[in-house]
């Protein structure tokens, strides 16, 4: 297992909702040297076409920050056109325009050192019934990702689930439908983000979601946060469900899997940098505590399926 830490560069920028601005805007240039200074940190992950620019800009800052990029997030849903729907988008110029932005993020992200770019198709879907053509979304859906997928087979296409927002219903809303949209592909280089938070608010148990990604070897990027279940607020891991969490760690290296976690973690109140410092601590003991049990007692823990001694165990443990 070789596991290393992201920051997403968007929490250490502006954050606000409906009612209130919780963290000012900061520049890209600023956000990269706050990154550099978090203990723990091995790479970044810049936002197309907002951090790194249409055609490029700011590929050379990026590269000058001498921080790895993990992947490269595609952004398909905060501009206007894309109001309808983005891969799904009833007009085909608008459709066109996403498997566009994908190819030059997937050529952006080589530039960078990468081979993996993130998509969230959070304005594909639907809100209320009789909205949308269910059939036509998803035959849109399957075109774009084919469509941008074969245009190099040396990066992979990570499409990262969540079940509502902004979408009520958002058309990869969990593991499995976003599994079967990897497979009808037909494409090896397109593959899941499992983002724990998204996955828990979903109502799929994170450890098992995680495990099924991994057994079609579809399982690309791994993002934490937490939640109360009802809402994706990404809090810090572990903050409410501690012992999922816990799980999902003890699968990751059950299943000797390799590759970039990155934080969806926002900070309403204090420092954003000082958060990510705390994600990246408590995942560090997190790893500890499972030594602390002992892998093959977990794992005994799982065979005898007697979740009294097991939490009598894992409450002990704690003290």
């Amino acid at each position: 297992m070789n596991v290393k830490n992201s920051v997403l560069l968007g929490t250490l920028g502006r954050y606000s909702d409906r009612f209130h601005e919780f963290q000012p805007f900061k520049s890209l240039e600023d956000r990269l040297k706050t990154s550099a200074k978090i203990p723990r940190v091995h790479g970044v992950e810049p936002v197309y076409p907002q951090d790194i620019g249409h055609s490029g800009e700011q590929v050379e800052l990026i590269q000058n920050a001498d921080l790895p990029v993990s992947a490269v997030n595609v952004n398909v849903k905060g501009e206007a056109e894309f109001k309808y729907g983005s891969f799904t988008n009833p007009d085909q110029a608008v459709r066109e325009k996403t498997v566009t932005y994908l190819k030059t993020a997937m050529d952006i992200a080589v530039d960078l050192g990468t081979n993996m770019v993130s998509v969230c198709p959070l304005i594909d879907g639907f809100d209320h019934a009789f909205q949308v053509d269910h059939s036509k979304q998803w035959q849109w859906f399957i075109e774009g990702l084919k469509g941008a997928a074969a245009h190099r087979d040396d990066v992979r296409i990570s499409i990262e689930y969540k079940p509502f927002e902004s979408r009520n219903h958002i058309i990869a809303p969990n593991m499995s439908t976003t599994l079967l949209a990897c497979e009808q592909t037909g494409f090896k280089n397109v593959g899941v983000t499992m983002d724990v938070g998204h996955a828990i608010s979903g109502g799929e148990n994170p450890a098992a979601a995680l495990a099924l990604g991994h057994s079609m070897n579809r399982l690309f990027y791994v993002h934490f946060n937490d939640n109360d279940r009802r809402w994706d607020w990404d809090t810090l891991p572990g903050s409410v469900n501690l012992w999922e969490t816990l799980e999902t760690l003890y699968y990751v290296r059950k299943l000797n899997w390799s590759g970039w976690f990155a934080y969806d973690v926002f900070t309403r109140h204090g420092d954003p940098a000082e958060a990510l410092d705390a994600t990246f601590e408590i995942m560090e003991n997190l790893n500890a505590f499972i030594d602390k049990i002992g892998m093959d007692t977990l794992q005994e823990m799982t065979e005898t399926q007697q979740p009294a001694a097991a939490y009598r165990e894992l409450i002990k443990a704690m003290l």
